[in-house]
């Protein structure tokens, strides 16, 4: 892409509304802009992030067995009157009536949708276990929308639930998706840890946060320096095995936020010198309720003795667009984002200083063409701005790879590659750039 005709509208100055740093970076950046309070527009830069954390939660998702599909926005208060939740949700639900005086909501969450059309659908034994997921718009309206797209009112959202017939084949579904999400964090570039979690208003009584450690986190968590380092389950991991083993070695260890931390039992359990106290942003979540949602809206299937059984539920989200925002939470200096490979807008920032000059265009095209033809995704900044500016917008936009090509360099046959997040220098051959940067980010797309 050619940034004389792409659509980044940077700005130089921070918003005064930007709070914290992925706020005022994701503005500054040209990576969203504010509709109304909490809801924004995904401008093309940030658009690009947002459809590659996508990417990758549908792949893992994939690979764990669940099987997509795609639900309503808007749903009918009924189904929430079936399971109780519908008065209990509180002020963050948007209602309202249709023109023939229906009462809908705008949906925060699908548990009732996703039973209803289970309930619809299956009545064997047989037909379990199912996983479904569906990547889609939620709405809840936050008292006090704050932090960009970090607790927004309008934001995407993966919600899987999965249907089991006893209660150890839904702690099998449980593990799945707890094995799921360590690689799917892990390949965004993130350390994560799991940790117990309230259920909250989703319910059931087994639960666990996964938190990305960030200077700049929401809240407190306390864990078992040894995770920090914990063994990511690899590509051929096998999700219809027994994943007990994988999720005891994230859980034997302690991990717990504010809400569950114990003083006593961390003291006790960890010694002085493995102990971390930092700050965290949860990224994802996920639960397992048994039969809270399948037994008020008579979910059941005929069993292997032929008699009805409410059957076992559990729901696992990932909110994809404020993972945008906790990338650049844990990926950031003062000049600006510094996005891991798997995730970048654009893989290579091809910055030329002298645009118009016939021999940098020249020697710049062929770069770029060559880059392309190899599957490398580059912004080419080929605008007549100062290079300062252009050196600025680069740090700012932190693509992985910079390509600075001038006149000056070219007269010595060499130009300059430099590492976004080292702030590491080489100087190359116009030829030899292209391989250097080829095998670089071909061997950090898929980080797990």
């Amino acid at each position: 892409m050619r940034l004389s005709r792409y659509f980044l509208p940077v700005l130089r100055e921070t918003p005064k509304e930007a709070e914290i740093i992925s706020h005022k970076l994701m503005l500054r950046a040209g990576m969203i802009r504010q509709a109304s309070a909490g809801i924004y527009s995904w401008l093309p830069l940030g658009f690009r992030v947002l459809k590659k954390i996508e990417e990758i939660v549908r792949q893992e998702q994939n690979r764990s067995g669940a099987i997509e599909l795609l639900m309503p926005t808007i749903q009918s208060a009924d189904i929430w009157r079936e399971s109780g939740r519908y008065e209990a949700y509180g002020k963050e639900m948007l209602r309202f009536l249709d023109r023939h005086e229906r009462e809908m909501l705008y949906g925060p969450t699908n548990e009732e949708l996703i039973t209803q059309i289970f309930r619809d659908s299956v009545r064997s034994y047989k037909d379990l276990p199912r996983n479904l997921y569906h990547i889609q718009w939620k709405f809840r309206d936050e008292i006090r929308p704050r932090f960009g797209v970090m607790r927004g009112r309008e934001f995407l959202m993966k919600d899987a639930y999965s249907f089991d017939l006893t209660p150890e084949d839904g702690r099998k579904a449980y593990n799945r998706m707890f094995v799921a999400y360590l690689r799917t964090f892990a390949r965004m570039g993130l350390k994560s840890i799991p940790m117990a979690a309230e259920t909250g208003p989703i319910g059931g009584d087994l639960s666990h946060e996964f938190i990305i450690l960030a200077e700049t986190g929401e809240s407190q968590v306390y864990c078992h320096k040894d995770l920090l380092e914990g063994e990511i389950p690899p590509p051929d991991t096998d999700f219809e095995g027994d994943l007990e083993p994988i999720v005891k070695s994230w859980t034997s260890l302690y991990a717990a936020t504010d809400e569950k931390h114990d003083p006593e039992r961390f003291d006790r359990e960890v010694p002085k010198d493995k102990q971390v106290t930092a700050r965290g942003i949860e990224v994802g979540h996920i639960f397992f309720f048994g039969t809270k949602y399948s037994e008020p809206m008579n979910c059941r299937v005929q069993g292997p003795d032929g008699k009805l059984i409410a059957v076992q539920m559990g729901s696992y989200g990932v909110g994809v667009s404020r993972l945008v925002g906790a990338v650049i939470e844990a990926c950031h200096d003062d000049a600006g984002i510094v996005w891991p490979v798997p995730v970048a807008p654009f893989e290579v920032g091809l910055v030329n200083l002298k645009a118009g000059d016939a021999e940098a265009d020249a020697a710049c095209w062929k770069i770029y063409e060559q880059l392309g033809n190899a599957g490398i995704e580059v912004l080419y900044d080929d605008t007549d701005e100062r290079p300062g500016g252009k050196f600025a917008t680069m740090d700012l936009i932190g693509l992985p790879y910079q390509v600075i090509v001038g006149p000056k360099g070219l007269k010595s046959g060499e130009v300059e590659l430099k590492h976004r997040k080292s702030g590491e220098r080489e100087t190359l051959s116009p030829e030899a750039v292209v391989g250097r940067v080829v095998d670089l980010v071909k061997s950090q797309r898929f980080l797990a």
